[in-house]
């Protein structure tokens, strides 16, 4: 489950590694904050190192909501060459969560402290380490701070106002804006069964007990016919998060005022950021905080390593395959989760808290998927030895590399192809049933792998394919929809996907992502679509960084429901979904244009 990814791939999985590691003594303590009230901490540090004469160690510490009560002074051996080496390690729940005083705020907002009671993340991280400071016997002074999703999140807060103390910083898979992209929304459709279920984990109880229905979510959902139903049938729609989703379900001040790329206008400590290509929870958080950070990076502070991983994968487990019961990728003899454990992640710390060489990432470090091979950029996307190139749509796909001739193509007032978007009857974004999403058998954390065959035969998509590969095809760094499209309703949704599809005719997506049609001019202010009329789309798919290979064939999809992971789209304009009546869903024709396409990067060849 994302709670225990978060924490148990960073501390808790036993993965490869003959390392000796040193006995490791474990304590509790309550931690004062500056408005009087106690957070709960565990700390574990090597048998001995607090004698007199031994050498000072750096704390590592990772904050999180999901409890740290099993912490055990086994709990470094999930990070063998880093509790090899020693550290003071210190687990904290943070305010209002299990064993700690307050009260629990989602992503809770930074605000101006101007007095002692106006207090964040960030406060709360510099109040626990000015406590460890000076409680702490035989400590170098020094504090790198590490955590993945929530307490990804909560590792880039302390890089915000960073304490003196903190030398780095690896926000991993870290909520960033959970309304543009991550967690909660993504370019304005609600991500239904997932704000369903985390919410209620996080906010019905201290603890994080999770969610587990035993019908098929697809159901569930579309019986209650909208969230507000869903909401009330749980007994969630009280919940803090919950209200805003049913009432604030726009880009307004709320979600803007939680989201983080905002507070980054500089690096203010060497910061890791680490993410992969298949996270099915908080792929955009990476990407979208390591460009905010290097615009502004003068002393060449910021890293990132992307690889061929679901949500935290690269915290544990070898890393040579990713994939479950309906598809599987593999990546050779390659240990990409080991690889990056020990030729990133641990040389990064060992050099910024211990001085010791061996952190040589000048820049970007990406896993090419397809090829299998490590690349390293000198930043994200790549800016050197590349080229603008594209896929465009037409009954199939044409691959237009500058300086390769390419016949002429239909222009956007041409039907490329049509289809009846019907929300009776919705298409399902992964095999069912589906399980609740940290339920009895879930198969959430592989979906985005799924062999995309299993929508076959639908007809209310389009798939426009290409001819089998001569050469082998290379797509790097951000790849953007441009989608050319009418409907007969006044709302809609467009689901791209970028496709790998292998000579024994599996489908891979690549990159894969979802636009709300009423956002189209801005995610303030949403308005109707004119039915009928062609209207330009644009959206990021994200990044990519992978090479179709010869023998393969390139696939893009297009579709307008991918359900229950987001809510339907009524088709008829209405002005919150979340409560949209049974009577504004409405089945609706959809039309695909010349001019459609992906814009990508190529290696110059």
């Amino acid at each position: 489950m994302k709670i225990c990814l978060g924490l148990v791939a960073v501390l808790l999985l036993a993965v490869s590694g003959r390392a000796q590691t040193p006995e490791y003594v474990r304590s509790e303590a309550m931690i004062p904050m500056r408005d009087g009230l106690k957070l709960h901490a565990v700390m574990l540090r090597p048998s001995g190192s607090d004698a007199e004469g031994a050498a000072p160690l750096p704390f590592l510490m990772t904050r999180t909501p999901y409890g740290v009560d099993e912490v055990t002074p086994k709990t470094p051996m999930g990070k063998p060459v880093l509790a090899a080496s020693g550290y003071i390690w210190v687990f904290e729940d943070i305010r209002g969560r299990y064993k700690s005083e307050g009260q629990f705020v989602m992503n809770r907002p930074i605000v101006a402290h101007t007095t002692k009671n106006d207090v964040d993340e960030t406060t709360d991280t510099r109040d626990t380490i000015d406590w460890l400071l000076a409680n702490v016997k035989n400590n170098s002074g020094k504090v790198g701070v590490l955590g993945v999703s929530y307490p990804g999140f909560l590792a880039m807060m302390a890089g915000i106002d960073a304490h003196p103390a903190v030398k780095a910083i690896s926000p991993q898979a870290p909520m960033t804006d959970i309304w543009l992209g991550d967690d909660f929304f993504h370019n304005g459709a609600f991500r239904e069964t997932y704000g369903f279920d985390y919410v209620q984990e996080l906010e019905a109880q201290k603890t994080d007990v999770a969610a587990n229905s035993k019908e098929d979510q697809y159901e569930f959902f579309l019986k209650n016919v909208n969230f507000a139903n869903a909401a009330k049938s749980a007994g969630m729609q009280d919940l803090p998060t919950a209200k805003v989703f049913l009432t604030q379900p726009s880009y307004v001040k709320f979600w803007k005022d939680m989201a983080v790329e905002y507070h980054l206008t500089k690096p203010e400590v060497p910061t890791l950021e680490v993410g992969g290509w298949w996270d099915q929870e908080d792929m955009w958080g990476t990407q979208a905080e390591y460009a905010a950070l290097h615009e502004n990076d003068p002393n060449h502070q910021v890293f990132m390593v992307l690889g061929p991983w679901n949500h935290g994968g690269w915290g544990h487990g070898s890393g040579d395959t990713l994939g479950g019961d309906f598809g599987k990728v593999e990546f050779g003899r390659r240990k990409t989760g080991e690889e990056y454990r020990t030729q990133f992640e641990a040389p990064f710390f060992e050099f910024y808290l211990k001085g010791k060489p061996g952190f040589d990432l000048k820049g970007v470090a990406s896993f090419r998927t397809g090829e299998n091979k490590w690349e390293r950029y000198d930043v994200w996307p790549p800016n050197s030895g590349f080229q603008k190139s594209e896929v465009r749509f037409l009954q199939s796909l044409n691959l237009t590399i500058p300086g390769v001739e390419y016949r002429a193509f239909p222009g956007p007032d041409v039907v490329l192809a049509s289809y009846i978007a019907d929300p009776a009857d919705p298409i399902p974004y992964r095999h069912r049933p589906i399980q609740s999403t940290y339920g009895d058998g879930s198969k959430w954390r592989t979906w985005l792998v799924e062999d995309q065959r299993f929508v076959d035969g639908r007809k209310d998509l389009a798939e426009f394919t290409g001819p089998v590969l001569d050469t082998d095809v290379t797509v790097t760094g951000d790849v953007k929809a441009d989608l050319f499209a009418s409907t007969t309703g006044t709302d809609a949704d467009w689901v791209v996907k970028l496709i790998d599809v292998a000579p024994d005719g599996q489908q891979t997506m690549i990159v894969d992502e979802i636009f709300r049609g009423r956002y189209r001019t801005s995610f303030e202010k949403p308005e109707p679509i004119p039915a009928g009329q062609i209207e330009e789309y644009k959206w990021s798919l994200h990044g990519a960084d992978h090479t179709f290979l010869k023998g393969h064939k390139m696939m893009v999809g297009v579709q307008s429901s991918w359900f229950p992971l987001y809510d339907r789209n009524p088709q008829t304009f209405v002005d919150n979904i979340m409560t949209a009546p049974a009577s504004a869903y409405q089945k609706q024709t959809v039309k695909i244009y010349g001019g459609s396409r992906l814009e990508f990067e190529t290696p110059v060849k």
